[in-house]
C-alpha cells in the first residue's frame, strides 16, 4: 500500500481511470474514476466514513449522482446489490456493499477492505416449537428467505426434500403459518426473538465492505494505485476510530517500565520535560483497553494522564 497523495496518477495530477477496452487514460481526456456509493442502510454509514476521511458528498433528495470532493471522481448512488453487479460487469470501478451479497450473487469482484460497518450475519431460523432436541427436524421443510442462492445451496446440503419460497421482505413473519424455516439477516438477533424464532445455523458473517472490479484491478495500474489511494485514507479513519493519543508523564527511573506497558503502534514518542522532572510519553493506543491502561499507567509511575481522540492514523 502506497503512501502517496491520495487517488492521483503523478506528482500534482489528477486520477486516472480505465478506458472502454481496459486500457488507463487521464481522466482530462476520458472519464473519472467510477465510484459506486450504496443506497439505504449503509448510506449513511459510508457517507460519514468519507466524510471523516476529508471526502465530502453532497447529494439532493432524489439524486442519484452526487458531487464528491476528490477530482476526477464521478459518483454513483446505486442498491448494494446492483452495485456489485455492476463492479462484476466493469462497469464500476471501485464501491462499497455487503460480503453477504458478493455470496449471494456470485459475482467475481476483489475486496479491498473490510469497515467493519453494519455487521450482520445471515442464520437460519425456525420456531422453537419445531425443533426436535434443538435441531430441525428430518422432514421436507418449506424454507423462505431473500437470499435464494444461499437457501439453495443450503437445501441441497441439508438434502431432505425442502421447498425454497422466495419472501420480499419481512421474513421473519412467515413461520410458523407460511413457512418452517427462514434464512435472513441477523444484527442483534432481537426481531428473530421478537417473532419467536431461535438461530439454528450461522451461514454467514457480513458487513459493509469495499470492493474493485477485478478488471479494473487486474488490468488497470493507474486505477488499481488510486483504488488502494482511497483504501488508504479510508482506512486511516478506521484505525483512529480504534485508538486514542495517549500522553503521560513519567519519572525517569520508571520510563522503562512505562513503555513497556504501553500498547503502542510502534515505538512511543519520548520528550523530556523541563527542569528534569522526567519524561512525557506519547502514543495511540487502543481505545478498547483504556480501562485497564490507565490504573496500570498510574501504578507504573506514570501521572498527568491526557487522553485525545484521533481522526486520522496512517501506520
Amino acid at each position: 500500500m502506497t503512501t502517496a497523495s491520495p487517488l492521483r496518477s503523478g506528482p500534482g495530477s489528477l486520477p486516472i481511470a480505465v478506458a472502454p477496452g481496459g486500457a488507463a487514460t487521464d481522466p482530462q481526456s476520458g472519464r473519472a474514476l467510477r465510484l459506486a456509493l450504496p443506497k439505504g442502510r449503509m448510506q449513511d454509514g459510508v457517507l460519514k466514513l468519507l466524510a471523516d476521511a476529508g471526502i465530502t458528498v453532497s447529494t439532493s433528495a432524489r439524486g442519484y449522482r452526487p458531487t464528491v470532493s476528490l477530482p476526477g471522481v464521478q459518483a454513483k448512488l446505486l442498491k448494494p446489490q446492483n452495485i456489485l453487479e455492476m463492479l462484476d460487469a466493469g462497469t464500476r470501478d471501485v464501491g462499497f456493499a455487503g460480503a453477504d451479497w458478493v455470496q449471494e450473487l456470485g459475482v467475481d469482484v476483489v475486496e479491498v477492505l473490510d469497515t467493519g460497518l453494519d455487521p450482520v450475519r445471515i442464520v437460519v431460523a425456525a420456531p422453537r416449537d419445531l425443533l426436535v432436541n434443538g435441531r430441525l427436524p428430518d422432514r421436507p421443510l418449506v424454507v423462505t428467505g431473500e437470499f435464494s442462492r444461499l437457501a439453495t445451496a443450503w437445501i441441497a446440503q441439508r438434502n431432505a426434500g425442502d421447498r425454497f419460497v422466495r419472501s420480499y421482505g419481512a421474513t421473519e413473519v412467515f413461520p410458523p403459518e407460511d413457512a418452517d424455516v427462514i434464512i435472513d439477516v441477523a444484527a442483534s438477533g432481537a426481531t428473530l426473538e421478537a417473532n419467536g424464532l431461535v438461530v439454528v445455523q450461522e451461514l454467514l458473517r457480513s458487513s459493509t465492505r469495499l470492493f474493485a472490479s477485478r478488471a479494473a484491478w487486474e488490468r488497470a495500474p493507474v486505477t488499481r494505485q488510486a483504488i488502494e489511494d482511497l483504501a488508504l485514507i479510508v482506512r486511516s479513519v478506521l484505525e483512529a476510530r480504534s485508538r486514542v493519543m495517549l500522553e503521560v508523564n513519567v519519572p525517569a527511573e520508571w520510563l522503562e517500565a512505562v513503555i513497556a506497558v504501553l500498547p503502542c503502534m510502534r515505538r512511543p514518542t519520548v520528550s523530556q520535560l523541563s527542569g528534569d522532572a522526567g519524561f512525557a510519553v506519547k502514543a495511540a493506543v487502543p481505545r478498547q483497553g483504556l480501562a485497564t491502561l490507565i490504573p496500570l499507567l498510574k501504578a507504573t509511575g506514570g501521572s498527568d494522564v491526557v487522553i485525545t481522540p484521533l481522526a486520522q492514523v496512517v501506520p
